[in-house]
Order: structure tokens, then C-alpha cells, then sequence
């Protein structure tokens, strides 16, 4: 790749998207794998880690290479060192060679995005010794996600619980064939705030193209990866990728300067995007105020959410050309622009 390629801007990243009667994020640690809830906030939280998974997914479905992959079939589940062998991409330890570490990054997309760590504890496998010669025990990728959290609290559907245990049978509970743990929320509005570092691109290879296909993979993934039992329900409802000018410069925290509107009943009474209203005021004066480094907004909005301005109902991305003006407001088409979902070696 050429340095001309690389990633020469900061992005920050506004992602929302919702959960209907699901557990968008299950704590293991609980021992029944219940949504992740603040106990003072009782906000639903999301782990960053969740949603790179649903981003790698959607990458290894859209044709590209991806290092920690995860295997819907645990029969057919690769080790690491499988994994390593795979992404580098040559066969024989004699032909690993300098040129190994770019090979690895040009096969391993998430690598790419959000690094990775490539150290293994082996010392009978002649070929992950001559690729670990050429790689770094660990990158640091230059996308990173805050750890999402609801924009308002939420209350737990107790009664799946209660439906499951009616459904199954004497014989199913004998033969552990049924599990009655199926906690969900009823309803949440999950922001995730994200951000694109251009000094740490150059360590990745991340390109200008890697970066405009987070705009259509955000909201693909959880279109896309949010298709098991516990997890269904779940729709993205506002992507916004504020890229800037100058270098060294992101506002920071525009998730925190979404709203919910104050008119709205108790929060958490919601059950679908019908019951929200998103108050944009603050995000809309912060980026406003900030026009001048700022290159391009680049989004994507769902007509199902309502988004209010001082009380008022807006349709948002009109009104934020409004407030910076239309050439510096990029609509996704978040499937038509083909080439960013592409493999970046595809015709």
C-alpha cells in the first residue's frame, strides 16, 4: 500500500441503534448470562468487544480476511496459530520473510480496524516461530469504541422466563435439553461513540478505504449479525462519522450530547422506536461550532427515529446541512456504495 493511502484525518463516530425484547449483551459472570445493567443508572450496557465481534463478522461474510474469526460451527473452530498461519498467508516457514508483516495486515481486516494481539506460547511449530520473527506481540488499532450504554434506563422482561418454563417439558428440563435463563430488556436505545486515530493508522495500514466502509459496515453488522434467539430485535437508527480537518482535533463525546426528549413519559415505559424522541440540539450546536475543522459528516438516519431541535420535529439530515452546509454533509447509501464493501484486492 501506498503511504498516500493511509489514513490521513481523525474520525469520531456517533452509533445508535436499539433492542427490542433482547439481551444485547449478556454478562457470562452472572451465571445466567443477564443483560449487562448499570446498578445506579440502570442504563443497559453493550461491551465494545460485543460490537467488534459483530463488525468482524460482517467483514468475514463480506469476502474479507479476518485474524480473530469466530467459527458458528465449534467442529470447524480454528486455533490461533491456525488463524496466524492463515492471515500471513504462505505455507512454508522458508517463505516467511519481511514482507510477512504486510501480507498478515492485508489479510486480517481487524487487524487493520482495531489490532490485535499475535504472540503465542509455542515452541514446536516451526512456522508460527518464523512468523512471530517478523510480526509484534501486539498492535493497537487506531478504531476504538467507548463501551455503549442505553440513552435512558430499562426495565427486564421477566416474563420469557416464565413462557419457557410453561413450554418445556417434564422430559426436556430431565434432559437439560431446556434452558429456562432467558433474560431480555424490553426496550434500549444503545449509543456507542467511536473514534479514528490518523497517528496510529500508519501502524496498521488502515486506509482511507478501510474507513469509509465502516460507514456502510456499522450499520450492515447489526442488520446482519443480530440473528440468534437471544439477540434478534435489534436495528441501527443513527451512524454519524464527523471526519476532521485539522490533525490532532475531534470534538469528543458527541454521544453525551444526544438527549432524550423531555416531553417523553418515563423512559422506561418504551417498547419500540416509536416511543423515542431524540433530541439533537446540543450535538447540532457542537458540530456547528466546529464547522471550520470539520471536513465531512458523513451519516446515515432512519426515517423510524424522531429527531427534535429545541422542541421542534426535524428531519435530520437535512437540518444538519442546515447548520453546516450540504457540501460538508455525506448521506451513506449504506448499500449501494459497493466498492466499500469490497475486498480490498477484489476487481
Amino acid at each position: 500500500m501506498s503511504e498516500t493511502d493511509i489514513v490521513k484525518h481523525r474520525s469520531e463516530i456517533v452509533f445508535l441503534y436499539d433492542a427490542v425484547d433482547a439481551n444485547p449483551n449478556g454478562n457470562p459472570l452472572s451465571g445466567s448470562n443477564r443483560p449487562r445493567i448499570d446498578p445506579v443508572t440502570k442504563q443497559a450496557i453493550v461491551t465494545d468487544v460485543r460490537l467488534k465481534r459483530y463488525l468482524r463478522d460482517q467483514l468475514e461474510d463480506d469476502g474479507h480476511g479476518v485474524y480473530i474469526t469466530s467459527s458458528r460451527d465449534s467442529e470447524f473452530a480454528k486455533t490461533r496459530e491456525e488463524m496466524l498461519k492463515e492471515a500471513v498467508g504462505v505455507t512454508d516457514a522458508a517463505d516467511v520473510d519481511e514482507s510477512a508483516f504486510d501480507g498478515f495486515l492485508a489479510n486480517a481486516a481487524d487487524a487493520r480496524y482495531f489490532g490485535a494481539t499475535l504472540a503465542i506460547d509455542t515452541d514446536d511449530d516451526e512456522m508460527i516461530a518464523a512468523i512471530e520473527d517478523q510480526l509484534p506481540d501486539h498492535l493497537t488499532g487506531p478504531v476504538q469504541f467507548s463501551p455503549g450504554k442505553t440513552l435512558h434506563p430499562v426495565e427486564l422482561n421477566e416474563e420469557y422466563n416464565s413462557l419457557t418454563s410453561v413450554i418445556g417439558t417434564q422430559a426436556e428440563k430431565e434432559q437439560g435439553g431446556f434452558d429456562l435463563d432467558d433474560h431480555r430488556i424490553k426496550y434500549g436505545l444503545i449509543g456507542f461513540h467511536g473514534l479514528v486515530d490518523e497517528h496510529g493508522a500508519p501502524d496498521t495500514n488502515l486506509s482511507e478505504t478501510d474507513v469509509k466502509r465502516l460507514d456502510t459496515l456499522c450499520w450492515r453488522a447489526i442488520k446482519n449479525q443480530t440473528i440468534t434467539r437471544s439477540k434478534v430485535g435489534q436495528e441501527p437508527r443513527l451512524y454519524i462519522r464527523v471526519e476532521y480537518a485539522d490533525e490532532r482535533f475531534h470534538i469528543g463525546g458527541l454521544t453525551h450530547e444526544l438527549d432524550l426528549d423531555e416531553d417523553d413519559a418515563d423512559t422506561r415505559s418504551y417498547r419500540t422506536i416509536q416511543d423515542v424522541t431524540l433530541d439533537v440540539s446540543r450535538l447540532l450546536h457542537r458540530v456547528e461550532a466546529h464547522s471550520n475543522q470539520i471536513k465531512t459528516v458523513h451519516v446515515v438516519s432512519d426515517p423510524a427515529l424522531t429527531t427534535v431541535v429545541h422542541g421542534e420535529e426535524v428531519n435530520f439530515i437535512p437540518e444538519l446541512r442546515d447548520h453546516l452546509g450540504s457540501d460538508a454533509v455525506r448521506e451513506v447509501d449504506v448499500y449501494g456504495e459497493h466498492e466499500a464493501t469490497l475486498p480490498r484486492d477484489a476487481d
